[in-house]
């Protein structure tokens, strides 16, 4: 793939939110299989190669960029907010690594790929957290980087066991799951915090508050994948539920947004929520209901942020300079 250089300056590692979104859904379906039959494994299997593609893309444009736009990597990785996000590209390598393995079964490829996901992941979170020590005029903890995107680099790591286990590497999976279990509360006191000392997050922001209702609904699943009683399923759906309704609060505020990337904030946190609604789902109760109309309403969804980013990417108006002003505000506090 070859963008214009103009273009690709401007492709954050944000990006990696699609493939995420597109994994996540297609692992969505592929847990209604038992509910909705073999028609389900097949949209997951479309969903997997649609990931993939839109997966090995940015890897390419990324890489294109990095040797074409150095620069712009630097910034990335200097910006209060911005260097949390490169933690959506170990993370969705995790996620194709599991849908691999449910799709077609544990394996070599699947092993890899698992592996360079679960070890990168465990380097991202190292590497922001690292960054706590540094004062905040040395680009350490400050206000303006407490969004809910802190949540992807040390949350991502409970997504370790949802194809750990069936690899065989239960316990290392389930170590890496108890860094995400550990930073998960850090995380949204410290959130909590910065709305109480500084006020809500950017506007522009606001899809990412949708991210709170991934930690508690991977938590769930992957607690399931290690053994983990029903019962401590159902506990971690309630609080992905409420998770839920408490985003949608901002729903009006959102939809008054112009589109951009963060947009795709919305889509993994719902495919994940629909995913342990299936989980949990048995005939004849609840939440045998309630998961198809989840998987639903997540698909459509993410048809629509794909239109979106289309009609985005054919106008123009995706690969562009971000507003900044929010931000610096925020960080002159």
């Amino acid at each position: 793939m070859r963008l214009p250089q103009q273009a690709l300056k401007y492709l954050s590692p944000a990006w990696f939110a699609l493939p995420m979104g597109l994994a996540g859904l297609g692992l969505a379906w592929q847990r209604a299989v038992p509910l909705m039959g073999e028609l389900a494994g097949a949209v997951a299997a479309l969903l997997g190669v649609l990931a993939a593609l839109a997966y090995g893309v940015l890897l390419l444009a990324s890489l294109q960029r990095w040797r074409l736009c150095p620069e712009a990597w630097a910034e990335d990785l200097r910006h209060p907010v911005r260097h949390t996000l490169v933690a959506a590209l170990p993370i969705a390598t995790l996620l194709l690594a599991t849908l691999g393995v449910r799709l077609f079964g544990p394996g070599a490829p699947a092993a890899a790929l698992w592996w360079l996901g679960s070890l990168g992941q465990l380097g991202v979170s190292w590497w922001v957290l690292a960054r706590f020590w540094r004062g905040a005029q040395a680009g350490g903890l400050q206000w303006a980087s407490i969004t809910p995107a802190l949540l992807m680099p040390v949350v991502g790591n409970v997504s370790a066991p949802l194809a750990g286990v069936a690899l065989g590497q239960a316990e290392w999976a389930a170590a890496q799951f108890g860094i995400g279990l550990m930073f998960w509360p850090v995380v949204l006191g410290l959130l909590l915090s910065r709305i109480a000392a500084q006020g809500m997050v950017a506007e522009r922001l606001l899809p990412t508050v949708f991210i709170l209702i991934a930690p508690p609904a991977l938590v769930g699943v992957s607690l399931l994948e290690l053994g983990a009683p029903r019962l401590v399923g159902l506990g971690c759906w309630g609080m992905a539920l409420f998770c839920l309704l408490w985003a949608l609060a901002l729903t009006q505020r959102i939809r008054r947004l112009a589109f951009s990337v963060t947009h795709w904030s919305i889509s993994f946190p719902l495919t994940a929520f629909s995913a342990l609604t299936l989980r949990l789902a048995e005939p004849g109760t609840a939440l045998a209901v309630a998961g198809p109309a989840a998987l639903a309403l997540c698909s459509i969804i993410i048809l629509g942020l794909l239109l979106a980013t289309w009609r985005g990417l054919r106008e123009g108006s995706l690969l562009a300079p971000e507003p900044v002003a929010a931000i610096a505000s925020a960080q002159a506090n």
